[in-house]
């Protein structure tokens, strides 16, 4: 079962920045653009996106220059008393405070390492699909930087509060706060070795679903089996071993689980219209009474409707009931009955892949993703297309997918807010 461990990461100096690093940290990478990474250098030239993206954009790995480059900077930040490493092993608590949606919110979680191991062995599940070319550019950085400098995003179940009862911060100031685009970022190192070991104690019979982090988790794999293909072996306390994790409790009540929605379009001489008719094959529709523009109230969480549909032409609005979840035992029988209660696996294979492409004579639609829901009927107007409005999947269900060996369908989840990169690196020395 999952084995967790303290580690001494490295950390901006306090005598140096003090305790409010906003101006430090940086979204993960993969969020990231070249607009993005300027407007974040422009505010401090040692953010941590300087090293932690070398390569723009990250889907492919870069020329080996820019690692290098990545690697001097982060060796002249710990020469020059930018970064430092803490003196003693801790894990690192760590709490988030947003609003959405007209609530605030407040998501705790904990930094710590966790032994690798392959997915599938019991202990680790992913629950979606990664791909090569994100992997190789993580990798490039990881060899050059010899660092772990963002961490994947872990979940576990912890109904009963038992590991967050562990950590008592609430009465102590934070180490660090930081806040970005909205969010309220904050940090307490534990060094406490008596809690240390209650917390691997206490997660030792908690198996680990990858909420974010897919292919910085696959890369710390690569990297490991790299390093014992090159010495012949590594020992089991190698940091290697290890990849740096932040945990969070699924049943935290800030764990939330935002929908992404989908425009599709591209149904050249076809009409929206008769696209329109063959969802309703699979869906009853019935017309909104809200405003196209009124995107927070489009579909609540609380709504008895699964999905809601806006044509672009006509400028129409639907709320809709599957009708057909029975089909789903036909078109993917190969996946679990889990899998299969998907409401956007529904809107994929009996909607989109099977009534839509029926009414474009076996063609396929374009299909593109809003994670904003603001975002979603412009986007649907300038293509011309149709918007399917999601609900988002719950965090029981990704559970009980990854459980049944199964990986959520393409964009199924958008975890918010995500993890902040800057607040502690894992370095993979001794």
């Amino acid at each position: 079962m999952p084995e967790i461990t303290a580690f001494r990461a490295i950390r901006y100096r306090p005598e140096r920045f003090g305790g409010d690093w906003s101006a430090l940290i940086a979204p993960p990478y993969d969020v990231l653009g070249a607009a993005d990474k300027a407007r974040l250098l422009e505010r401090c030239e040692r953010n941590i996106v300087a090293i932690d993206l070398p390569h723009v954009p990250p889907e492919s790995a870069g020329p080996d220059e820019v690692y290098q480059a990545a690697d001097g900077l982060l060796r002249r930040w710990l020469a020059d008393g930018t970064l430092q490493q803490d003196d003693r092993p801790a894990i690192y608590v760590y709490h988030q405070e947003y609003a959405h949606a007209g609530r605030t919110y407040l998501r705790r979680k904990f930094f710590a390492r966790m032994r690798l191991e392959p997915f599938g062995a019991g202990t680790v599940f992913p629950h979606e699909q990664t791909f090569g070319g994100p992997k190789e550019d993580r990798l490039k950085l990881m060899q050059a930087t010899r660092c772990q400098l963002s961490a994947v995003f872990g979940l576990y179940s912890d109904p009963a509060g038992e590991v967050s009862g562990l950590f008592e911060v609430a009465g102590r100031a934070p180490d660090v706060t930081a806040v970005a685009d909205g969010v309220v970022n904050r940090l307490w190192a534990v060094s406490d070795p008596a809690v240390i070991e209650a917390v691997a104690r206490a997660m030792r019979d908690r198996p680990v679903y990858i909420a974010d982090g897919h292919h910085r988790y696959g890369t710390a794999l690569m990297y490991r089996d790299m390093l014992a293909g090159q010495r012949g072996s590594l020992p089991p306390d190698d940091p290697a071993q290890f990849v740096l994790v932040g945990f969070c409790a699924m049943e935290d009540p800030g764990a939330i689980i935002l929908p992404t929605h989908r425009v599709i379009s591209d149904f050249s001489d076809v009409p929206p219209a008769r696209v329109l008719e063959a969802l309703r094959h699979g869906v009853a529709l019935e017309p909104l009474p809200v405003s196209p523009e009124d995107a927070d109230r489009i579909l609540p969480p609380d709504s008895p409707h699964d999905l809601a549909v806006y044509v672009a032409a006509g400028n129409a609005l639907y709320a809709g009931r599957f009708t057909q979840r029975g089909m789903m035992d036909r078109l993917a029988a190969e996946m679990s009955p889990a899998w299969r209660q998907l409401d956007v696996a529904y809107i994929h294979r009996v909607l989109i892949d099977h009534f839509v492409r029926q009414a474009l004579d076996g063609r396929a639609c374009r299909t593109q993703y809003c994670k904003v829901t603001a975002d979603t009927i412009p986007l649907a107007r300038s293509t011309g297309g149709v918007a399917l409005f999601c609900k988002a999947c719950t965090v029981g269900q990704l559970k009980a997918v990854s459980d049944a060996g199964d990986l959520m369908p393409q964009k199924s989840t958008f975890f918010y807010p995500k993890l902040a990169t800057g607040l502690v690196i894992c370095p993979l020395e001794a």
